[in-house]
């Protein structure tokens, strides 16, 4: 039994060192390939060129009517009509009472937004400075008077002078930003509400007692 295991041991240890010196140790010569499938994967790469597949090439377009994961189809088009009724379909799926949403608007206004704009929202931003046409201020009564589903219609497919930003702006990231623009709507009207307000008439002192 013991010479039996000796042998085994034997026969493992000059394989380990006839293995161990058949290794290369020079890293520029490669050394022997032990299942060179592992390596060389039969299948071929998405973007290498197929004689087999349409288009030649391995990388197929997806079949019609595909939808990606977690970006369900928008029934709307950029038209006047369908912004009506993406304004009366449409609501906010956030409100101002959640924070992470509102701070998250604000970031996104600060860097996609504000540069046209302006950062209080009066189409007042720095590009207006160097000849772009100042969108109207947010306080103004048409913006005032667009809701939110008008708003992300505007966002996505853009009106006017604004362009689409539903490609560098998520669906998500559109509905947030919208609240900031409310907000900034909020505290424009409590500024003109402050302006329009008469003056408070100075206090009368108190008579001398008799």
């Amino acid at each position: 039994m013991r010479g039996g295991l000796n042998l085994l041991l034997s026969v493992v240890l000059v394989a380990l060192v006839g293995a161990y010196a058949g290794i290369n140790a020079d890293p520029n010569v490669p050394n022997w390939e032990f299942l060179p499938n592992m390596v060389r994967s039969i299948p071929a790469d998405a973007f290498a060129p197929s004689p087999l597949l349409p288009g030649g090439r391995v990388l197929q377009p997806p079949p019609p009517g595909t939808i990606p994961r977690g970006l369900p189809p928008l029934p709307y088009t950029a038209s006047p009509e369908d912004a009506a009724r993406a304004g009366v379909e449409l609501t906010n799926p956030y409100t101002a009472e959640d924070p992470a949403a509102l701070a998250r608007g604000g970031t996104i206004y600060a860097n996609y937004c504000a540069v046209c704009h302006g950062a209080a929202g009066l189409g007042d931003g720095p590009v207006t400075l160097r000849g772009v046409p100042p969108p109207p201020s947010y306080a103004a009564e048409n913006a005032l008077k667009l809701t939110d589903g008008q708003m992300f219609h505007i966002l996505t497919y853009g009106q006017k002078n604004m362009a689409s930003y539903a490609t560098q702006v998520s669906r998500e990231d559109r509905w947030k930003v919208i609240l900031h623009v409310r907000l900034l709507q909020q505290r424009a009207a409590a500024q003109a509400a402050a302006q329009a307000a008469p003056p408070l008439a100075p206090a009368t002192p108190p008579s001398p007692p008799q």
